[in-house]
């Protein structure tokens, strides 16, 4: 399976925040698009680099409630991993859990396309084998 059909059944569009947003910020975006990441981009189109969950509870601990009013670019992953549409979901989860991440953007042309999460990967390759489980069992029925 390939990316392309993971970004098929998701809604469309990244969701991103500005630099300069404050973590209060970028929790009322997770909050309202229910998600646990979003791409930290100065125009909608660059990538700046990512923030998570993750990141806010890692600094939650040494900066507690003052953390609230630190810009997102503080506390972000600079350093970027992306994948494309045609890359194979196998790699991704392969990359996933050597670099320890969860959130990946998909890149198509030189923009953002889409971004992909371990909860993505996983659900599609559950899928895989439930086909694969289906076709076997029609076959050993036949």
């Amino acid at each position: 399976m390939r990316i392309s059909e993971i970004l098929r059944r998701k809604a469309t569009g990244v969701i991103t925040i500005a630099p300069d947003a404050t973590v209060r910020e970028l929790l009322r975006v997770l909050a309202t698009h229910n998600v646990g990441a979003v791409v930290v981009s100065p125009d909608g189109v660059a990538m700046a680099g990512i923030v998570s969950e993750r990141d806010i509870v890692r600094n939650l601990h040494s900066d507690g409630a003052a953390l609230l009013e630190v810009p997102v670019s503080e506390i972000m992953t600079a350093t970027l991993h992306t994948c494309s549409p045609e890359d194979r979901v196998e790699t991704l989860n392969h990359t996933m859990t050597r670099h320890r991440i969860r959130h990946l953007p998909v890149m198509e042309g030189g923009r953002m396309v889409g971004i992909v999460s371990i909860g993505d990967v996983v659900k599609s390759q559950i899928s895989e084998l439930e086909t694969e489980r289906e076709h076997l069992v029609r076959y050993l029925q036949s």
